[in-house]
């Protein structure tokens, strides 16, 4: 069964027929993955990283797929800032960039403190400008930095901050509709925390708390993530997509079939398609509720 509700409150946000669909497949090769899908709402298309292809995809709703840029120095997570700029989380080149509207890269971050950064993998943005951005990779030998770290960027990238430093493998994140938590999760103890977030941007520690526990007998494992304008929470876990309401409490799994999700992205023209990642391929479901829009000139 392609929906695994369990709570009544699941039929309102995914249908129980909700159609899964398989787009396209082939990235990656041996390595994988594809990641970081991101809806560019202004052209109407999905952006989506081949990572070890070192290429960035567009795939439009008519069933389009091709090559948006290549090489992309293995950019992982993608997102917008306000202005709608493209930000990417770049694994070889170890740093966080972002795209001006003509075109020219401008590097937010690549190292804290005089040491390299790890290995870059998501990124997101909040509505004042401050970046965000998770850095496993420690203890991969010949790295800088003895720990792996969330990160927070000024809007005017001069102070980068250090605000999380005890995760295992800090990897996706993502802002409460309200942007008053903050949520990280941690791919290699398949758990999300949340942080309530104070009013200059910080998370504050002493809120710190578990929010989901995504283990299970089946494979799958806490990765990109996003919210809807409900609150209510995506993330991979095993067997497939959970879906969690503001609470935490799994409310069920949409079940696609691949044995892990990297990451996914709200999009379509009423943010009611939830495209997804795997390892190999780039799906979609349709939801009955909306995400919360990333930026756009214009919107």
């Amino acid at each position: 069964m392609p929906i695994e509700k369990l709570s009544n409150e699941l039929d309102r946000l995914v249908s129980a027929d909700a159609e899964i669909k398989h787009l396209a497949d082939g990235f990656g090769g041996d390595n994988g993955p594809a990641e970081g899908p991101v809806w560019w709402k202004d052209g109407g298309f999905l952006l989506f990283s081949d990572i070890h292809n070192s290429r960035r995809m567009k795939y439009t709703p008519e069933g389009e797929l091709s090559v948006y840029r290549e090489p992309t120095n293995q950019a992982n997570g993608l997102t917008r800032d306000p202005s709608g700029r493209l930000l990417a989380c770049e694994h070889l080149s170890r740093r966080v960039t972002r795209e001006e509207p003509d075109g020219s890269i401008t590097v937010v971050a690549s190292s804290y403190r005089g040491g390299r950064l790890n290995r870059p993998n998501d990124v997101i943005c909040k509505s004042g400008g401050s970046i965000y951005f998770t850095d496993p990779g420690f203890p991969t030998p010949g790295l800088d930095l003895d720990y792996n770290g969330v990160f927070q960027v000024s809007p005017d990238l001069g102070t980068i901050t250090l605000i999380v430093w005890d995760f295992a493998r800090p990897n996706g994140l993502a802002f409460s509709q309200d942007e008053r938590v903050l949520y990280i999760n941690d791919s290699r103890r398949r758990t999300i925390r949340a942080f309530d977030v104070e009013p200059n941007g910080m998370p504050a520690l002493a809120s710190d708390r578990l929010f989901a526990d995504l283990s299970g007998d089946r494979p799958g494992n806490p990765d990109g993530m996003k919210v809807d304008q409900e609150g209510n929470v995506y993330c991979g876990g095993s067997g497939g997509i959970w879906v969690m309401d503001p609470d935490g409490n799994h409310l069920g799994t949409i079940v696609h079939g691949y044995p892990g999700t990297t990451n996914m992205a709200f999009g379509g023209s009423d943010w009611k398609t939830l495209y997804f990642t795997t390892r190999h391929t780039l799906g979609s479901v349709p939801v009955n509720v909306a995400g919360v829009p990333v930026p756009s000139p214009g919107a």
